[in-house]
């Protein structure tokens, strides 16, 4: 038996609510791109996305101890992570160089972010542990989410998903081209 909204527009026609899918999230739900283990061996994709060039691992910039990438399953445009090279979960693991370093990345992430996209604000964090959130738990990564006056909308309270008006590709660049300048 199928819906009335679904008999009067057919299924994934537009309805009503305008709806935007987006079916790319669905990876991310499943599970794509996560660790098989704890270990730096296990799968992790912190650990591969070094490897690869910038514009194939999403890197906005590179220090000696850590990195800025961009979120590969935004909640916002230009979410960014700021990632240690080395494989440690907890953020008390980080040697004292380590902690600076990723707390100027932070800083220059949110310079980058305002220079380039004019952010009004910015939620930072990091989730500790699977139980706090962390998708990826064995890997430490800092949450750099750009906000502006507004982009709070129906969307993510009731469709449970970001509209997100750049390609990820382009956000990367966007940055990576201020970054040096911040």
């Amino acid at each position: 038996m199928t819906s009335e909204p679904e008999q009067q527009f057919g299924v994934g026609a537009p309805d009503a609510f305008q709806r935007l899918w987006t079916p790319h999230r669905m990876a991310y739900i499943q599970g794509e791109n996560k660790p098989t283990g704890p270990g730096a061996d296990d799968g992790c994709p912190f650990c591969s996305i070094p490897a690869k060039a910038d514009e194939d691992g999403l890197i906005i910039a590179r220090g000696e101890l850590v990195y800025a990438v961009l979120n590969l399953y935004p909640y916002n445009g230009g979410h960014c992570m700021i990632v240690p090279f080395r494989h440690v979960a907890d953020y008390t693991e980080l040697d004292e160089a380590e902690t600076v370093e990723l707390a100027d990345f932070t800083k220059r992430a949110m310079r980058a972010l305002r220079t380039a996209s004019g952010a009004h604000g910015f939620n930072i964090g990091m989730n500790q542990g699977t139980t706090a959130g962390a998708g990826i738990a064995a890997h430490l990564h800092q949450h750099i989410v750009p906000r502006w006056g507004g982009d709070t909308n129906f969307m993510p309270v009731v469709g449970h998903t970001k509209v997100l008006p750049q390609l990820l590709a382009d956000t990367r660049k966007m940055l990576a081209d201020v970054w040096p300048t911040v």
